[in-house]
């Protein structure tokens, strides 16, 4: 072999061996250039995982607060149409009261029988219509005092009835689909008060 064969083998060898080198390095700078890439890959998938939760967060926190509001909505037209009557319901009492206060007058001729009658008839009419209505009367004669039904007017000391129970109903309460509206006005019994015997 002549040395020029010699040089171009020696320079082919090292050729050989500086683009071996340059395929590592390249290789070497793809794996690292992969490894960032992958990285990179993986921060951004992390992030758009948390996006996507927070997202998801906020759209259950918005189904919800739309399902809130639905109940609300419904149950204040629920409440609007069963209570819609109040007002009139607590005008109309002053027409009962009257058509009751009528009818505990005494009759003295035949002319008032036929009108109490009248009245009665009346009366038991425009009760029944209150009570289609759902507007009922509370008539707590004998019950126990309840102070979220009835407005005691007068304690009396009584011996014929249970001390705390109503003895006398002085006008009638009502309600309205179960909401009070006007509470019973009563005079309450109380026990006797104990005698002190001022001779001893």
């Amino acid at each position: 072999m002549s040395n020029n064969e010699e040089l171009q083998n020696t320079e082919d060898q090292v050729s050989g061996d500086t683009q071996e080198q340059a395929e590592q390095s390249a290789a070497a700078e793809q794996e690292l250039s992969f490894e960032e890439q992958t990285e990179k890959l993986a921060a951004e998938l992390e992030q758009a995982l948390q996006e996507a939760e927070n997202h998801k967060d906020v759209a259950i926190r918005a189904k919800a607060e739309s399902e809130n509001i639905r109940r609300r909505a419904e149950r204040e037209i629920t409440n609007a149409s069963k209570f819609a009557l109040e007002r009139f319901a607590r005008e109309i009492l002053a027409v009962v009261d009257s058509l009751e206060k009528a009818l505990e007058l005494p009759v003295e001729h035949d002319a008032q029988k036929s009108m109490r009658e009248g009245i009665e008839l009346t009366y038991k009419l425009l009760v029944d219509t209150l009570n289609k209505f759902n507007i009922e009367q509370i008539a707590p004669l004998g019950d126990a005092f309840d102070p979220g039904l009835h407005e005691a007017m007068v304690m009396q000391e009584s011996d014929e009835h249970e001390p705390n129970s109503v003895m006398h109903v002085i006008q009638m309460g009502y309600s309205l689909n179960g909401r009070l509206i006007r509470p019973a006005r009563v005079i309450v019994a109380k026990g006797k008060s104990p005698q002190i015997d001022e001779k001893a």
